[in-house]
């Protein structure tokens, strides 16, 4: 790996053209290239997560916990990329959509029932983990367009986004109790109290 990585710029992008794992060349602007650009940046955001966890008011075992299954989400999101940057390949195992479904089981008996919208914010931690679900649901809308053109996106890669935004949604209710804060609620008629100050 370290001779492929020896050379930083290569100037073969210079004339709007990029490689995909196969050999092959595309657009810069191609529909793989977006979605493989908005994976890139989730799995991004989810690092900025990570890093504001260690921050956080959590206590250590808690940190801890919530490195593990932020590092596992990190690998399986590089690994999406590698399928989305290589046609036909692939490299998740459903394995990844179970973990992720019984921890959205567990992180949600310590919630209590959701009755009305909440807003994308409160914590730091809570709301880098809202963004990160908005950053999910983006990457998941760009795979199934690459899929509906080119039918060769495998079944696990699209169900991993889809169940990691809701995991992200969950993750950020639970981050929001454990830092102690409250749910801040969507208002319906917000402008029937409209005031100045």
């Amino acid at each position: 790996m370290g001779h492929r990585l020896s050379k930083i710029y290569t100037r073969t992008g210079d004339t709007g053209t990029t490689g995909l794992g196969d050999g092959s060349r595309v657009a810069k602007d191609d529909l793989r290239i977006t979605a493989l650009g908005d994976v890139d940046e989730l799995n991004s955001v989810i690092g900025v997560l990570r890093a504001q966890i260690t921050l956080s008011s959590l206590e250590a075992e808690h940190k801890a916990h919530w490195d593990h299954s932020l590092s596992l989400i990190q690998h399986w999101l590089f690994d999406l990329g590698g399928e989305v940057c290589i046609p036909d390949y692939h490299l998740l195992q459903p394995a990844c959509i179970e973990f992720l479904e019984k921890d959205i089981d567990r992180m949600n008996e310590n919630l209590p029932m959701l009755k009305d919208f909440i807003l994308p914010t409160g914590t730091l931690t809570c709301s880098h983990a809202h963004q990160a679900r908005a950053v999910c649901r983006r990457a998941e809308r760009s795979l199934m367009t690459v899929h509906g053109r080119d039918q060769n996106i495998q079944a696990t890669a699209l169900q991993l986004l889809n169940r990691l935004s809701d995991w992200l949604f969950v993750a950020s209710r639970s981050l929001q109790r454990a830092e102690h804060g409250s749910e801040v609620l969507w208002q319906k008629n917000i402008n029937e109290n409209l005031k100045l100050f």
